[in-house]
């Protein structure tokens, strides 16, 4: 029996199917004495440091983990079960850590888009069981912004280099850490769980070690999701957001099973966006919880969701918040939430008072589950003006001219589906967001999807110039080389990709192995 301490925040549904996935049975602690009398506890999530503090601090469980600690019992913490071993984080600097390990955790200072996002390497320090049948070149999935920084190397187990190196895993006796989630690193994260769970005292040093490590570019495979006339839930495809074939809705398969083929694949994230009409309250009138279930039982990367993130109130009159609405997809598997058109309405208010409610579902989510967690779904189109004179909006100079020869155009947001044009422009869109708390930005345009012309480059390269956070390129591909193309001319950190998929015209192995002889990619699985 592994005894988790669920602090309640992140997504620990996906812990649990790992380590089911290995045949153990998991116990979620209740009260401190779980935690004295746990055999191999593990203690996961992700989320703000000061929030989890005052979470443990308030169910009674600071203690006790103290004692549990102190005495050199096994022990695995991950991500954030990392961070809350050290006295203090820069996060929350006047909230004390548990305070096993001297030392603190700061944010990221570099040059690099915060959170560090993906998959990177290891540089092993020291023999350790954790890593026991790895060779040391795997890539493990990282989610955070901020980094631990002993004051004793000696319990430096691993580090990773983004923009500078830092800690990503701590071994002192038989506690044992690590910034990366396991859970979400696909066979490898998998290998690493059952090493803890069945150390033998066997301490194996894998034969590379990487003088530096390279972040992967991501490849992202996208599900739209929806129901079909039948009622039945599927995937579908649009060209230009129409999803409609000789009238009825265009079928590419189901849902898991569809997800859990890209899992084998090598995708390095799977990114469900529900675009079904809701008719009352989205928990109640979709089956996407029982999908995302489903599907997080036997798919190790990260999972997003997108569709129906917001306030409501259904029919009965109840109201729903939209963090209430996030917490049910986070238990239900979800790693992110992706907010759409509600993002728009949201940073429109801000620009119209001047000023940030704190009540807005970007700062609500963010505060409770890190900002990490909130990507925001954006949906462009071009408008083409002669003069930037002619427009108040951001105008960037562009080598398609518009219908007119226009030389210039700016790029305006649309809500329900593309079908409504704001008066905002993208990258204004995704400045305020990122103030509001947001981690990350998944980049549409209407003008491409569906197109297979390749990403529109200009529009990725405006946003991701604008923002510090990661960029996800989307809409329009159609070779491996427009995969190239977006990541060498724009920063975008990775690419996302849904009809070349589906369709079978190009496979993940096909993009993977054209871009691995010039950018770091995760290596497909049986490669590993």
């Amino acid at each position: 029996m592994i005894t988790l301490l669920d602090y309640g925040a992140g997504n620990v549904r996906s812990v649990i199917n790992a380590l089911e996935r290995l045949g153990e049975s998991v116990s979620i602690v209740r009260s401190g004495e779980d935690i004295l009398q746990a055999e191999k506890p593990i203690f996961p999530g992700v989320g703000a440091f000061g929030n989890m503090m005052r979470i443990l601090q308030d169910k009674g469980f600071v203690q006790p983990l103290q004692a549990y600690l102190r005495a050199d019992r096994p022990f695995l913490g991950i991500c954030i079960g990392l961070q809350a071993l050290f006295e203090f984080s820069e996060e929350a600097p006047d909230i004390p850590g548990l305070g096993i390990i001297p030392g603190r955790v700061q944010r990221f200072a570099t040059g690099l888009s915060v959170p560090h996002i993906g998959w990177n390497g290891y540089k092993l320090q020291k023999p350790s069981p954790l890593f026991n049948a790895l060779h040391g070149d795997e890539k493990l999935y990282f989610v955070h912004s901020y980094h631990v920084v002993p004051e004793d190397a000696s319990v430096v187990l691993a580090r990773t280099d983004y923009g500078q190196e830092f800690v990503s895993a701590i071994q002192q006796g038989r506690l044992m850490a690590t910034q990366f989630h396991p859970e979400k690193s696909g066979p490898i994260g998998l290998q690493i769980l059952k090493n803890f769970l069945r150390n033998a005292g066997i301490q194996d040093q894998p034969e590379h070690c990487p003088r530096t490590t390279r972040l992967a570019k991501r490849i992202v495979a996208c599900l739209d999701v929806r129901s079909n006339d039948q009622g039945d839930l599927v995937v579908t495809k649009g060209d230009q957001y129409d999803v409609r074939e000789h009238g009825t809705v265009r079928n590419l398969g189901k849902p898991v099973e569809l997800a859990g083929g890209y899992y084998e694949q090598g995708a390095d994230e799977i990114a469900f966006l529900n675009i079904t009409g809701f008719r009352d309250f989205p928990l109640k009138d979709s089956p996407m919880l029982e999908v995302l279930k489903q599907t997080s039982t036997h798919v190790f990367v990260p999972l997003t969701i997108g569709g129906g993130i917001r306030d409501y109130t259904d029919s009965r009159g109840r109201t729903y918040s939209a963090l209430e609405v996030a917490a049910e997809y986070f238990r239900s598997g979800a790693d992110k939430i992706s907010i759409g058109s509600d993002a728009v309405l949201i940073v429109e208010q801000v620009l119209k008072t001047g000023e940030k409610t704190g009540k807005s579902a970007i700062e609500n989510i963010s505060e409770v589950y890190g900002n990490q967690a909130v990507v925001i779904s954006v949906d462009p189109r071009r408008v083409y003006v002669h003069s930037p004179r002619d427009t108040r909006h951001q105008v960037f100079p562009t080598k398609l001219p518009g219908p007119d020869g226009e030389s210039f155009c700016w790029f305006q947001c649309t809500i329900s589906g593309g079908r409504e044009g704001r008066d905002l422009d993208a990258v204004t869109l995704a400045v305020v967001s990122e103030e509001l708390g947001a981690g990350e930005i998944l980049l549409n345009s209407i003008d491409r999807d569906g197109t297979k012309a390749g990403f529109d480059c200009e529009l990725i390269a405006a946003v991701s110039q604008a923002v510090s956070i990661p960029v996800i390129a989307s809409s329009g591909a159609g070779s491996v080389e427009h995969f190239r193309e977006v990541f060498t001319r724009t920063r975008a950190e990775a690419a996302l990709a849904a009809g070349i998929f589906h369709r079978k015209e190009i496979s993940i192995a096909e993009v993977k192995s054209g871009l691995s002889s010039s950018l770091a990619v995760r290596p497909m699985p049986d490669a590993s």
